[in-house]
C-alpha cells in the first residue's frame, strides 16, 4: 500500500482552534467541541459515571443532528471508552472553548496517522484512501472513532473499527465522483462508511449508490437524516422534494 500525502507537515494535537474563529452560528453535525465546565451541559438524566469531569476536560463532545428551539443550546453527544458508552446532552453555546471540523483533521495529523496505520486498519484505510478522497474535489474528513481519536489522542479505535467519512456536497454527485466513491467503498482494508452532507441533511453514500443502480430513473428513495428527523426522499439536494418524502417518524 502506498503512503498517503497527508498535506501539511505540522503535527500537533488537533482541536486547538478558538471557537471565535469558527463563529457562533455555524456549528454543524460532527463538529467536535471542547468544554471547560461540565455544568454547561444540560441533560434529561444524570451524567453516567464514565462521563467524569476529568474526561470531559480531555474528550470533545460531538454536535448531534437535532432541531433545538433554544438557540443558546447545541445538541451534543458524549463518547466514552467503549461502544456502549454514549450519552446525549445539550451544551450552552457560550461554553464552547474549542472546535474542530472533520475536514480539518487530516492535514494537522500526518505523523500520528502514519504511527497508527501499522496498528489499526481504520487508520491504514485513512492513509491509503486520502488521495482518492481528495480527488473527488469535495471537502471531506474522518468522523466516528477515527475522527475522535485524531482530535483527542484518546484511544477508542479498535482493530475491527470502521472508517467513517463525512463528505460535503451541496450539489448532486457527478458520474466521476460516484465512480470514485464506489471504488473507495470497495476497499478491502476495512469497512468504509461515507455520509454525504448536502446542507439539508446527510445520507449514506452506499445506500444512494444502490438506489441509483437499481432505479435508473431515480425514482428510488434514500434516507436523509435532517435536524427535524429522518425522511425518505428521491432527491436529497432539493428541499422542495420533501413535500413528497415520507417522514420516518410518522411511519
Amino acid at each position: 500500500m502506498e503512503a498517503a500525502s497527508l498535506k501539511q507537515p505540522e503535527d500537533e494535537t488537533v482541536g486547538t482552534y478558538a471557537f471565535e474563529e469558527v463563529g457562533a452560528g455555524v456549528l454543524c453535525p460532527h463538529d467536535l467541541l471542547w468544554i471547560e465546565d461540565a455544568k454547561a451541559l444540560t441533560t434529561v438524566t444524570p451524567l453516567p459515571p464514565w462521563a467524569s469531569a476529568d474526561r470531559l476536560l480531555r474528550a470533545p463532545v460531538v454536535v448531534r443532528r437535532e432541531k433545538v428551539d433554544d438557540p443558546r443550546l447545541v445538541p451534543v453527544g458524549l463518547r466514552g471508552k467503549t461502544r456502549s458508552e454514549r450519552f446525549a446532552a445539550y451544551l450552552e453555546r457560550d461554553a464552547v472553548a474549542r472546535c474542530i471540523r472533520p475536514e480539518t483533521m487530516v492535514e494537522h495529523a500526518p505523523a500520528y496517522i502514519e504511527e497508527q496505520r501499522s496498528r489499526l486498519r481504520a487508520f491504514e484505510a485513512l492513509a491509503v484512501l486520502a488521495p482518492a478522497l481528495d480527488a473527488t474535489g469535495l471537502p471531506w474528513g474522518p468522523t466516528g472513532g477515527v475522527g475522535f481519536q485524531l482530535a483527542s489522542r484518546l484511544p477508542v479505535v479498535r482493530e475491527d473499527s470502521d472508517l467513517d467519512i463525512l463528505l460535503r456536497s451541496h450539489a448532486p454527485l457527478s458520474a466521476a465522483q460516484m465512480l470514485g466513491l464506489r471504488m473507495i467503498c470497495s476497499s478491502p482494508i476495512c469497512r468504509i462508511d461515507i455520509q454525504v452532507d448536502t446542507g439539508n441533511g446527510a445520507f449514506s453514500f452506499s445506500e444512494w449508490a444502490n438506489v441509483n443502480a437499481q432505479w435508473a430513473n431515480r425514482n428510488g428513495r434514500v434516507l436523509l437524516k435532517t435536524d427535524a428527523g429522518p425522511v425518505l426522499t428521491t432527491d436529497p439536494w432539493r428541499t422542495n422534494n420533501w413535500r413528497d418524502a415520507e417522514s420516518m417518524k410518522a411511519a
